[in-house]
């Protein structure tokens, strides 16, 4: 987004849609309360001149039963009409709160539920705590945009709308004298709000960037203070601060300025009003409207520099609300851009079933759930094909770049059939963790073919294609709750027993159970309350109960000591077996015993082969192996 763009003008419109589709009856029943309700505040001024005028007679005539018998019935309407009026306001008021908490729930849970429809590259290129600042201050401005701004508006407007109609019922001859200080009044409005409007804009974004480098701080903070580097952090969110703080105070330092400026022309306005309607009473001046009275009067002249009153402070009022409206649009900007952010396409129609195999290897789709899985591939002319979930792997001649024009992989060419081991060693940016995104789709590939168990991976449905992959990352990501859910996360409809046999597999269940509450401890911060291995050990235990027939292992025990490495390892052999593996280490001896290495090099395979081949080859493997080259 420019920074000096101006907000949308159809993002309030696109606001007030929403607002209408979410609430299509309440908002408008709403509304009407606002309207009825404001309607009434221009009704004194009415009542003032009908007051003047009986005080006006009495003194004339001296008979003050007879004004008093006008007088009460009056001053019973007027109060009857507050009461009316108090109650409205009331009631839009509790409506008004039930309708903005309302939609700014269902506002959040769009973006969230749009926010998981996201391609990876989208997070891969956006900072968390920017997307976060989205959900809390740019929701926030739309919070003060519809239980504050939107309400005061209507109601100053339609205060404004009863006010000028009365006064042209009046006078024509005052209401031209006040429209002409009222287009000063906005033309100034004008100037000010468009110069406030790309201020705050830029103090929206400079507050995600903020949030963004404060969550990252907060996140690295072992880093930053092993390698001393407080003060460049304090220096660097110094910068960010004082951006923010400058983008902040010239938004505010517009806006701000508006409502004294107002304030005090009206003032003036008031004034002006009050000479003017002095001269014509005092010269007679016939009053040409609505009202056909023949003269200017004094209950006129009193009751206009009331309305003047009132009309210009709710002038003043609106333009209150421009520093609230030119944030929440900013915001909302923010928040639809969000929510517009195009989804992860996903043109596959090949799907993962449960199925049955006969004597004669016929699959046959069922729906209970037997352990045996096959794709479902349904063909242009109506029939359809069931191929058995084995886990064969192919990459025929893959090219890939993240950027265009900067290529990460080429010509990338493997085979790897049901159970084997396909392990990548190479130097960090090798493109090791690349092949890996793309088998699971997070990333499409610019050329070539990557083939499941012979079937496109580009025909499978993204999700059928991911349940059908379990995966262990390098940077162990655990979620709030017990480890027993964090454990059954993997297959959300795994028993305790499943889950509890998966941790034995991979020798998670010998720290589990000497926990305070064993599979039941609840696990908060990203498992800041156990240590780092144990973590890898909870994620690799969830990768098992998912029991999928391929499975990728990313540095999966990069993060586990030696000795832990041993009972992982042992657990994972039982956990390979049957499966196709892909691994990814820097710890050669994870690999040893893979049946199939890569040696990966600037996104090219440079070697390929078991151990004993690439050690007899002497080449790239057999430094790494053997010390002569470092793989960082």
């Amino acid at each position: 987004m420019n920074n000096r763009r101006k907000p949308n003008p159809h993002t309030i419109k696109r606001v007030i849609k929403t607002l209408f589709s979410f609430y299509p009856v309440l908002f408008p029943i709403t509304i009407a309360f606002i309207l009825i309700s404001s309607a009434a505040a221009a009704v004194p001024d009415i009542f003032i001149k009908k007051v003047i005028a009986i005080i006006e007679k009495w003194g004339e005539t001296g008979n003050w039963s007879g004004a008093k018998t006008e007088l009460v019935p009056a001053m019973i309407t007027l109060v009857t009409i507050y009461v009316v009026a108090l109650i409205m306001v009331y009631v839009y008021n509790q409506l008004m709160a039930v309708i903005t908490q309302g939609f700014l729930a269902k506002m959040r849970q769009k973006m969230f539920d749009g926010m998981q429809n996201l391609p990876i590259r989208y997070f891969d290129t956006h900072k968390t705590g920017d997307i976060m600042s989205t959900y809390t201050n740019d929701i926030d401005t739309l919070r003060q945009l519809i239980s504050q701004a939107i309400p005061s508006l209507l109601r100053a407007g339609a205060v404004v709308v009863c006010v000028f109609g009365v006064m042209l019922y009046y006078s024509i001859w005052m209401t031209l004298i006040l429209l002409v200080g009222v287009l000063f009044m906005m033309f100034v409005s004008k100037k000010a709000g468009s110069g406030s409007a790309k201020y705050f804009i830029k103090q929206q974004k400079s507050l995600g960037r903020a949030e963004g480098f404060i969550q990252e701080m907060m996140n690295g903070q072992k880093i930053i203070k092993v390698f001393c580097h407080e003060n460049q952090a304090e220096h660097e969110f110094d910068e960010i601060n004082e951006k923010l703080r400058d983008d902040s105070s010239r938004a505010h330092a517009y806006a701000n300025s508006l409502g004294p400026i107002i304030m005090n022309i009206g003032n003036v306005l008031y004034v002006i009003m009050a000479v003017m309607g002095g001269l014509f009473y005092l010269l007679g001046i016939r009053n040409i409207a609505l009202s056909f009275n023949p003269v200017f009067s004094l209950a006129i002249a009193v009751t206009f520099l009331n309305m003047t009153k009132q009309f210009t402070g709710n002038l003043n009022q609106c333009s209150q609300q421009i520093n609230a409206i030119v944030m929440a649009l900013a915001g909302a900007e923010r928040v639809f851009a969000l929510m517009d952010e195009l989804p992860e396409t996903d043109d596959g129609y090949v799907t993962l079933v449960n199925a049955v195999i006969d004597d004669k290897g016929n699959i046959t789709e069922t729906d209970k759930r037997t352990g045996v899985w096959a794709w479902k591939h349904p063909h242009g002319d109506g029939t359809l094909t069931y191929t058995r979930l084995s886990g064969e792997v192919t990459l025929n001649g893959v090219d890939f770049e993240y950027e265009e024009g900067k290529p990460v992989l080429h010509d990338i060419t493997l085979y790897a059939k049901t159970g084997q081991k396909v392990a990548f060693v190479g130097a960090t940016g090798a493109g090791k963790t690349t092949i890996t995104n793309l088998l699971n789709r997070f990333y499409d590939i610019a050329d070539g073919k990557i083939r499941y168990d012979g079937i496109n991976i580009n025909k499978i449905k993204k999700s059928d294609l991911r349940r059908s992959l379990g995966i262990v990352l390098q940077d162990t990501n655990l979620f709030t709750g017990t480890v027993m859910d964090n454990i059954r996360y993997g297959k959300l409809d795994a028993t305790d027993e499943e889950c509890i046999n998966a941790a034995k597999l991979v020798g998670a269940d010998d720290f589990i159970t000497r926990l305070p509450s064993g599979y039941e401890t609840v696990i908060a911060n990203n498992g800041a309350n156990i240590s780092q291995g144990q973590r890898q050990l909870i994620a690799i235990a969830r990768a098992a109960v998912a029991d999928p027939p391929v499975m990728i292992l990313d540095e999966a025990t990069s993060s586990i000591d030696t000795r832990t490495e041993a009972i992982v390892q042992k657990g994972m052999d039982s956990l390979m077996k049957g499966r196709t593996v892909f691994v990814i280490a820097h710890r050669l001896s994870t690999v040893k015993n893979s049946d199939v290495i890569m040696v990966m090099e600037q996104g090219r395979i440079i070697e390929r082969g078991n151990h004993e081949e690439l050690i007899a080859k002497k080449g790239k493997y057999y430094q790494l192996y053997t010390g002569a080259f470092e793989l960082e």
